[in-house]
C-alpha cells in the first residue's frame, strides 16, 4: 500500500503501525507516532490498522544544544 511517511511517499507491506515501524527499522518506545494527524500511543500501535493513502508521522528525540 502507499503511505505518506514524514512527508514522503512510501510503498509498504505493513498492515499495522507497529509492523510499519519494524519494516522501516525504527526501534524503541521513545518514538512519537501520529496517523492522519492523531497521536497514536506506543501501547496502541499493534492494533492500529493502516489503509492506503494514510499519513504517518514518526518523531524521534535528537541530541544537541
Amino acid at each position: 500500500m502507499k503511505l505518506t511517511i514524514n512527508g514522503c511517499q512510501h510503498e509498504v507491506t505493513a498492515a499495522t503501525l507497529a509492523a510499519l515501524l519494524a519494516e522501516l527499522d525504527y526501534d524503541g518506545g521513545w518514538l512519537a507516532t501520529a496517523l492522519n494527524g492523531e497521536v497514536v500511543p506506543a501501547r496502541e500501535r499493534d492494533g492500529c490498522a493502516l489503509a492506503d493513502g494514510d499519513r504517518i508521522e514518526i518523531l524521534a528525540p535528537m541530541k544537541g544544544g
